[in-house]
């Protein structure tokens, strides 16, 4: 194959998902994981790419935030692993805040059967949780239709009238030094709300959020347990100063 046949390649996957991995850059091109990785450091240069941790990801500014239909259609299966695992925690009688957003969405198919109360600023988590008859309080505000969210100064004010056993927050972005960060400033007020809130915090992120960042910080990295799921080619040094809990898929 060509480079340039290949780099194609390497472009249209990035597009169809957003992030790739060497690996799997690797076995859809056929070429080794060192003809790959000359092939990024080429289109990075270019300025076509960025590389990240492990493998590469197209650019997006730290402030734009990628759409519901976007991420729903992105590493399912470790999002549905990462969900199951998360479920597994929450015990019956928990109170517990679901954020907005496609990771969290799943966690509501697994709850079946549970005794617990949810509180959600999601749009989209509200289907799965009225599915499994899950009793479920909304919080109220401005309604952000790119992500399913309520944001704004009433969804705070309601979010801050309860207290929870555990809460399980998406982000866009976790670092060693810059902490967890989202792209919407008035997302990250209603996550660090949900954080100061619990008594057990978590992330719920698959590899492709590890060592990246975004335009607004929610919470410094050892403030929360950080569910997430093994891949081979991603550096884990990134959030060594918190509990991480990966899954194996």
């Amino acid at each position: 194959m060509l480079n340039a046949e290949r780099q194609f390649i390497i472009l249209q996957v990035l597009k169809e998902q957003e992030t790739a991995t060497v690996h799997d850059l690797s076995e859809v091109t056929g070429a080794s994981m060192s003809t790959i990785r000359r092939d990024l450091v080429q289109l990075e240069n270019e300025n076509k790419l960025k590389r990240v941790h492990g493998g590469a990801s197209l650019f997006r500014s730290k402030w734009t935030e990628p759409s519901l239909g976007e991420k729903s259609s992105q590493n399912l299966d470790e999002k549905a692993k990462i969900a199951a695992y998360a479920a597994e925690l929450v015990k019956d009688g928990d109170c517990i805040f679901l954020d907005a957003g496609t990771t969290t969405q799943k966690i509501g198919e697994f709850l079946h059967g549970k005794e617990v109360i949810v509180v959600t600023n999601g749009y989209q988590v509200i289907e799965n949780l009225m599915a499994e008859g899950i009793t479920t309080y909304i919080v109220g505000g401005k309604f952000k239709a790119r992500t399913g969210a309520m944001t704004g100064s009433k969804a705070l004010e309601s979010i801050e009238t309860y207290r929870f056993d555990k809460c399980f927050i998406g982000i866009n972005g976790i670092h060693e030094t810059l902490g967890y960060t989202t792209a919407d400033p008035d997302e990250a007020i209603i996550k660090r709300a949900a954080i100061k809130l619990s008594r057990e915090p978590y992330i719920v992120a698959d590899y492709s959020k590890i060592g990246e960042s975004a335009f607004s910080k929610v919470a410094d990295i050892e403030e929360c347990t950080i569910i997430t799921n093994e891949h081979p080619d991603i550096n884990y040094d990134a959030i060594k100063h918190t509990t991480v809990e990966v899954v194996k898929i």
